[in-house]
């Protein structure tokens, strides 16, 4: 193996194709997106030459701001929802279930490979209010509480996106903790037991700074998701009512293809990528700092 990779042709050999696909099917669109940002106009009209000007409406625009409101609120609340949640799921898996948790852990996770299209309506139903109640209105009915019109409004339709995408994904970040947690000596473990450390104790002190890696993974790989979330919304909500649920990657859609202005899409979409980048690179220094000073 030494050999073979110490060998430039043969290394060339086993990267080169992937490395190509990489370049061609994403660092090329997203140069090409990038330049997009010096224009205005679409492949219909033509495009004109009009430098900076793109990324300098952004500042002003509060169509943009509202969106990257919107889009902040959202991952911050998801990847909470997701992260914890899915925590507890592994510890759940390891420490309570065992060896019997695999079937709990195929049911939990089965939400994800669900359709999103599928997933969104079956919501839409459970929290219909016309033409008849859903299954949520209808229990609330019970309790002689009013039917609520959860799509009427911005908080309530954020409640319910942030319920289904939580709902959808806790089970996938399950199965990612729970993968770091087995890998956990079992040792380390029955010496913090034999030393009277159970309990909360055993996984705050033990369990989670020995899991740390792999929940920041969990942590980016969660932030990068819901700050480009598209599909999910689009299903649902569509962005509304009006613009209350649309995100920046939904509104540079409607720019770009809606509306036609292909430099201003792009122009968001540099925005979204540069607000991805630092966020993950916020995460993984911290991060870093903690690993080190443990």
């Amino acid at each position: 193996m030494e050999h073979v990779l110490g060998d430039k042709r043969s290394v060339a050999i086993l990267v080169g194709p992937a490395l190509l696909v990489y370049t061609l099917v994403m660092l090329v669109p997203i140069i090409w997106s990038l330049g997009y940002t010096a224009f205005e106009g679409n492949a219909v009209t033509g495009f004109s030459f009009v430098g900076m000007d793109n990324l300098t409406q952004l500042a002003g625009d509060r169509k943009v701001r509202e969106a990257l409101g919107f889009t902040l609120r959202y991952a911050a609340v998801i990847t909470v929802g997701q992260v914890l949640l899915g925590y507890g799921l592994a510890l759940l898996y390891v420490f309570v279930l065992r060896r019997y948790s695999s079937v709990v852990r195929t049911l939990v996770f089965f939400p994800i490979v669900l359709p999103t299209v599928a997933v969104a309506l079956l919501f839409q139903q459970m929290f219909a209010i016309a033409p008849r109640d859903g299954l949520v209105n209808s229990f609330l009915n019970v309790f002689g509480i009013e039917s609520v019109d959860w799509f009427g409004s911005g908080g309530t339709s954020f409640l319910v996106i942030a319920i289904m995408d939580i709902w959808r994904s806790m089970g996938f970040y399950g199965v990612l903790l729970y993968a770091g947690l087995v890998d956990i000596p079992e040792e380390v473990l029955e010496s913090a037991r034999v030393d009277g450390t159970r309990g909360w104790k055993l996984v705050r002190h033990i369990v989670l700074p020995l899991s740390l890696p792999v929940l920041v993974s969990a942590i980016i790989f969660s932030i990068n998701g819901t700050l480009k979330v598209f599909d999910s919304i689009l299903a649902l909500t569509g962005g509304g009512p009006g613009t209350a649920t649309t995100p920046l990657t939904i509104h540079m859609f409607q720019t770009s293809f809606a509306y036609g202005q292909y430099g201003y899409g792009s122009s968001i979409a540099f925005l979204l990528t540069l607000l991805c980048l630092i966020v993950t690179v916020f995460i993984f220094r911290a991060s870093r700092r903690d690993l080190t000073k443990g």
